[in-house]
């Protein structure tokens, strides 16, 4: 409630330039909201640090005391970058450091929230041990959905980002960092187990002890120095982001602070209780699903291919854990082999050629078993961590589709920035959905509503492969005289329109919000038949 009525005060603010006596009750709020009144005229969007809960003075029902709330927005300026997640963290991590600086940091996303108050203290067990305690940086929760559809149509719990891998990684030094979920330990943010890196005062060091014989909200000059931590050009000629801190140089700042900290010399631990530690929401629309896995595509390519490539700097730091590492970073790379399997088999088949061994041939057992063993697996491992066949299926449907769109695009947008000719931002994925949206995600179906360019490859696919289907049928019933080349392409084919069914339906069966935009369709339509155009023409040219 006292958030909500500071919302409305803020944007009241905003729309006015000015905050009236009457909005004001009670002296902390006239004060703070008085200064940053002053500092609206001077800046696009000036620091706000609000106590809302001091321990030392309120109780909740029962009478406990309450930790302390207090809200920062970072001063933001277009003269100066704010660094997106990890910028906020950063000043985050200052404004702390100068109220409470306590040596435990819990980083949680704001769509997510507590499921267990035992949490704090199952990391205190691992913190506390001598054995781990040293080299200790972050003890790593899994990220966990509520709401998600029976069967996980958007592959949302991510079994193996958050379960399979993270065991593996926990054998060695410990799982990457996902954004969420996790407690540092606040002295790794500060250099190496055995290198302290200190800051530019002493306030910001992880061993200060803060005086906290007053109250937050009257120590002038702790409230003072916390505005001026968070300020956009306090970075400036510091080691914040390179050495110290939440690092920067990656859309997922996650994933590379928790490379570069293992990298470093630190070691993390998996912790995955019966009970899940906090919930989150998962995306509920196609779209979203796949602007945040591209804005991942793009920062992992940034890792990839920066100094410190986890095929090199990683194996030379941590050995067998940078494999680990890559494993992560080149993830969308693999748009390029999904890309071919998609569409060269099926344009060869349309033209009658044959790429794949034939029957009565040795290479053709070995092709089958790739196929059917490569998937086998993959299916074990997901049935073994409590999953189902009908989520598995849709999991590696998802990782098809998204071969096909966001990590395509995502490769395609990174290359244009690494050569100058477009710049990307960063959208923050959108957790908001209507009633008819909500609908269609309970209904288990895909929802293709929003008319964007991603969708147009999906669909290309699924046209392409749809017709080279049609047509090796065809030739195996008319008999033709050398079709024993053509199973391996047409089970290829059929894979891949098994997996495109919910395409097809929003193509040409749905009417409700979610169908396919007809423009989409269009364009797809188009782009296919100049495929087959130009298969055909090479084909008859030879």
């Amino acid at each position: 409630m006292m958030y909500e009525s500071m919302k409305v005060k803020v944007e009241h603010v905003v729309e006015s330039g000015k905050v009236g006596d009457e909005n004001i009750t009670g002296d902390r709020e006239r004060e703070a909201f008085s200064k940053w009144t002053d500092d609206f005229t001077r800046h696009e969007h000036p620091t706000v640090i609000q106590v809302l809960l001091e321990t030392s003075k309120d109780r909740d029902i029962t009478g406990h005391f309450m930790p302390n709330l207090v809200y920062v927005s970072r001063e933001k300026s277009k003269t100066s970058p704010h660094r997106f997640k990890a910028g906020a963290l950063n000043v985050l991590l200052r404004v702390s450091a100068i109220m409470t600086n306590a040596p435990m940091v819990l980083t949680l996303d704001c769509d997510m929230s507590s499921n267990d108050p035992q949490t704090p203290l199952r990391v205190l067990c691992y913190i506390s041990d001598p054995a781990t305690r040293p080299n200790l940086s972050f003890v790593q929760f899994p990220q966990r959905f509520r709401g998600l559809s029976k069967n996980d149509i958007y592959a949302s719990e991510f079994k193996r980002l958050f379960l399979i891998n993270f065991l593996g990684m926990d054998g060695l030094k410990g799982p990457n960092h996902v954004g969420t979920g996790a407690f540092f330990c606040r002295r790794s943010l500060f250099g190496s187990p055995s290198t302290l890196i200190s800051p530019e005062i002493p306030q910001l060091h992880p061993n200060h002890v803060v005086d906290k014989d007053k109250p937050i909200h009257e120590s002038p000059a702790m409230l003072s120095l916390a505005h001026h931590v968070a300020g956009c050009n306090y970075e400036n000629q510091t080691k914040w982001g390179s050495k110290m801190g939440i690092r920067y140089g990656s859309l997922v700042e996650d994933y590379y602070t928790g490379y570069l900290l293992h990298c470093e010399g630190w070691r993390s631990i998996f912790c995955n209780p019966d009970r899940p530690a906090f919930y989150g929401d998962a995306p509920t629309t196609l779209v979203d699903l796949l602007n945040q896995h591209k804005r991942w595509a793009i920062g992992l390519l940034e890792v990839a291919f920066s100094r410190y490539c986890p095929i090199t700097f990683g194996i030379r730091t941590m050995g067998l854990m940078g494999l680990a590492y890559a494993h992560y970073s080149f993830w969308p790379i693999w748009s390029i082999p999904i890309m071919v399997y998609a569409f060269l088999p099926q344009l060869a088949l349309a033209s009658g050629i044959s790429i794949f061994p034939k029957i009565s041939e040795p290479g053709f057992l070995l092709y089958l078993f790739l196929f059917l063993g490569a998937y086998g697996q993959d299916c074990l491992d997901f049935l073994l961590e409590g999953g189902t066949f009908r989520k598995w299926w849709n999991d590696q449907r998802i990782w098809l589709i998204r071969g096909l769109s966001c990590h395509l695009f995502g490769t395609l947008e990174y290359l244009l920035k690494s050569l100058g000719i477009s710049a990307f931002g960063f959208n923050v994925t959108s957790k908001v959905v209507d009633d008819e949206q909500s609908k269609i995600y309970s209904q288990e179906m895909l929802d293709f509503g929003v008319p964007s360019p991603m969708f147009v490859t999906l669909a290309v696919a699924a046209i392409v492969n749809f017709f080279s289907f049609s047509f090796g049928f065809l030739q195996m019933i008319c008999g033709s005289d050398d079709n024993e080349g053509l199973p391996l392409q047409m089970l290829l084919a059929g894979f891949i329109m098994l997996n495109c069914w919910p395409v097809y339906e929003a193509m040409v069966l749905r009417t409700d919000k979610g169908k396919m935009p007809t423009k989409v369709t269009i364009i797809a339509a188009f782009l296919a038949w100049t495929l087959y155009a130009a298969a055909f023409h090479i084909s008859f040219s030879k």
